[in-house]
């Protein structure tokens, strides 16, 4: 198993997130032109060899219309009209239209809307009255767009991140003179373990905070592991002690992972009322919804809904569950999991193409094709789903 460690001892930013995941890769160059060509408006974005108090590492420059960014803190939000802004449905269309995967616009948008969320409950204003300082906005949606389509290929199955150092003192923004770590980085680190340190400064942005907060499956120092690579992302300000973010790649035969499972009793919801919430909830990034048939108060029977996610979808899922079912009330529990290496792969067999999904590890080796790509071979070839499957797994021994 691939996995994948960030050492934020000097917190994070999303450029050093970006340049120490761009140091793990070997063709930085070609990268960068494809980041370029993916049609992030007016954006340029560029690398430099750096080095912080010896140590060598990558920077990131992201220019908007000809101009380097600045500080990030600074212009990330705003709700002054002095310059242009955008809201959430700007930023979506912007998303949406870029050159990339589904699945790196699907945690492109995720992200921003973490932001968006952690600024509206900070300023107490609805999200859609968020609107974003147009040129923090578009370095943001580089930085984090970078890291969605670097991590994409790395390919790596869980990421552990040590605790996270956020500076102290304070900062200036564009509401004026606000505490070390700012409240919208405050909010978007809730459930990662983080610290002040000795070095007076904002060490930890917005952008850094949501990068690790959701793509963060374990919090903890690095794990076992035999390190494949090493690589070291500069921020642009100089202290005492280097001022990057390591990466750090290496594998493993197998590896505890850290989930959420949320579940709630429900009696007075009809069976398709609760068909859509599952689907819904999946549909947003759920690992696993199920749902198990049990006798509540008075002997009437009731439906336990049970769904098991990722930690940063935490919130996510609690809002839908309380939006979309009848409960009023949730139980949570922290799930502590060992899973096999996954990886999927399409075949082309004597019968058509089939993905075929594989697990790996500690001396066990499963697979199992596609259920969609069987069916449609079922469809036009008129066997069974169980003669195709056995068609497949003899092809493959």
């Amino acid at each position: 198993m691939r996995i994948l460690f960030f050492d934020c001892g000097m917190g994070a930013a999303g450029d050093m997130v970006m340049g120490a995941l761009l140091s793990l890769i070997s063709d930085k160059d070609a990268f960068i032109k494809e980041i370029n060509s993916i049609g992030i408006p007016g954006t340029v974005v560029s690398y430099e060899n750096d080095s912080k108090c010896g140590i060598s590492g990558i920077h990131i420059s992201v220019q908007i219309e000809g101009k380097e960014e600045c500080d990030e803190t600074y212009l990330h939000h705003s709700h002054e009209h002095v310059h242009h802004h955008a809201g959430l449905d700007d930023i979506r269309k912007i998303i949406d239209n870029l050159k990339v995967s589904d699945k790196v616009k699907k945690e492109v948008t995720d992200i921003y809307m973490m932001i968006a969320q952690a600024e509206s409950k900070v300023h107490k204003k609805d999200v859609g009255e968020i609107h974003f300082h147009e040129v923090g906005m578009m370095d943001a949606i580089a930085d984090i767009t970078g890291c969605a389509m670097l991590l994409e290929k790395l390919s790596v199955q869980s990421i552990y991140v040590s605790p996270v150092n956020t500076g102290f003192g304070k900062v200036r923004c564009a509401h004026g003179i606000l505490p070390v770590p700012a409240p919208a980085t405050a909010e978007l680190l809730k459930g990662v373990p983080c610290y002040a340190g000795r070095i007076e400064g904002e060490l930890c942005t917005p952008t850094g905070a949501a990068l690790l907060s959701y793509y963060g499956t374990a919090y903890s120092q690095m794990p076992p592991m035999c390190i494949k690579e090493t690589g070291y992302g500069c921020g642009k300000k100089d202290f005492e002690a280097a001022n990057v973010v390591r990466a750090v790649l290496g594998e493993t035969d197998s590896e505890p992972d850290s989930i959420i499972e949320l579940a709630c009793n429900i009696d007075d919801m009809t069976g398709e009322e609760l068909g859509y919430v599952t689907k819904l909830l999946l549909n947003e990034g759920a690992l696993d919804v199920y749902t198990a048939a049990i006798g509540m108060k008075k002997n009437r029977p009731g439906i336990l809904l049970s769904v098991i996610c990722k930690r940063p979808l935490r919130e996510k899922m609690t809002e839908l569950i309380f939006k979309h079912t009848t409960t009023i009330g949730l139980r949570e529990y922290i799930c502590n999991r060992t899973i096999l290496n996954r990886r999927e792969k399409e075949i082309d067999t004597g019968i058509g193409k089939v993905h075929i999904k594989e697990a790996y590890g500690n001396g066990i080796y499963k697979m199992k094709p596609e259920y969609e790509d069987v069916r449609k071979i079922a469809d036009a070839t008129g066997k069974s789903v169980r003669e195709i499957h056995e068609i497949i797994l003899k092809e493959q021994k």
